[in-house]
């Protein structure tokens, strides 16, 4: 659930850009929609919630890795790469997790784990290889910055892991986390320009109303799954998140992509399916 809630930001962030939303504005919205919904949520609960200094450092540090830069660059890419090719990119996060979490002295992955890291990585060589979609061939920085958004997933999953408040409400956390998120897209859209766009969001409600429910839904299973599952589990959402992400773009949107992309996207399959079962055999 949190992996298909995740991959409709791609469609719907396509959608947004083409009606002329800045990428940043669509961003904000995304943290704007669900802090709200959320803090009704809490308030509705009428259950005194205790915040301590590590809250609110993990409010701060979570909103600024793990929702304000990788959106605000994922929804700024989308037009160059496309909603599919931002999509593949996300399979690299399962592969970036494991092996911060082996930095990070979290764990130590298995040879298996390892193996499939490595082919992983050839595939995601071939996928960046093809620099986009047939006939629109877009520069390397995009595919640099397409590529700091599940290294940046990745930063996150192992900070929240490391330094998830003891006992915390998950939605407590997905709340406060978006709250803060919401402030620095706002003020980040502020400070470039970027708010003009603020009243196109009105001339969309459709689809402003779809992605902040996918939003509010998804932040709340979200945090869960961290704390319930680890790093390494959470990170399979971007699996998720990009088999979405890539049937909307090609049959939604007709993004059409080189035999080589779907190759890489194979082998890409087959590194994460030695990452997951080396992790069931734990």
């Amino acid at each position: 659930m949190v992996g298909a809630l995740l991959g409709l930001n791609f469609p719907l962030g396509k959608l947004g850009g083409g009606a002329g939303v800045a990428p940043l504005v669509w961003a904000a919205l995304i943290s704007c929609g669900a802090a709200f919904v959320l803090m009704v949520t809490l308030a509705l609960r009428r259950k005194p919630v205790a915040l301590s200094a590590q809250h609110l450092r993990y409010f701060c540090v979570t909103a600024l890795i793990s929702y304000a830069v990788p959106n605000a660059l994922v929804f700024a890419a989308i037009p160059h790469l496309g909603s599919a090719y931002a999509a593949m990119l996300f399979t690299l996060s399962p592969m970036f997790t494991v092996a911060l979490s082996f930095l990070a002295k979290l764990r130590v992955p298995k040879k298996l784990e390892l193996t499939g890291i490595g082919i992983g990585f050839i595939g995601t060589i071939l996928v960046a290889s093809a620099r986009g979609e047939v006939g629109h061939v877009v520069d390397w920085t995009w595919i640099a910055i397409g590529v700091l958004v599940p290294l940046s997933l990745a930063i996150g999953n192992i900070y929240r892991t490391i330094d998830m408040p003891k006992n915390a409400d998950t939605l407590v956390l997905a709340a406060g986390s978006n709250v803060v998120a919401a402030v620095l897209l706002v003020a980040l859209a502020g400070a470039t320009g970027d708010l003009a766009s603020v009243p196109i969001l009105a001339t969309i409600p459709t689809m402003v109303l779809a992605q902040v429910a996918a939003a509010a839904a998804m932040f709340p299973l979200y945090f869960q799954l961290q704390a319930v599952g680890g790093p390494v589990t959470l990170s399979q959402i971007g699996i998720v998140a990009a088999a979405v992400g890539v049937i909307a773009g090609t049959l939604g949107f007709g993004e059409r992509y080189p035999v080589i992309v779907w190759i890489g996207i194979a082998i890409i399959a087959i590194g994460i399916s030695l990452t997951v079962r080396a992790r069931l055999r734990a």
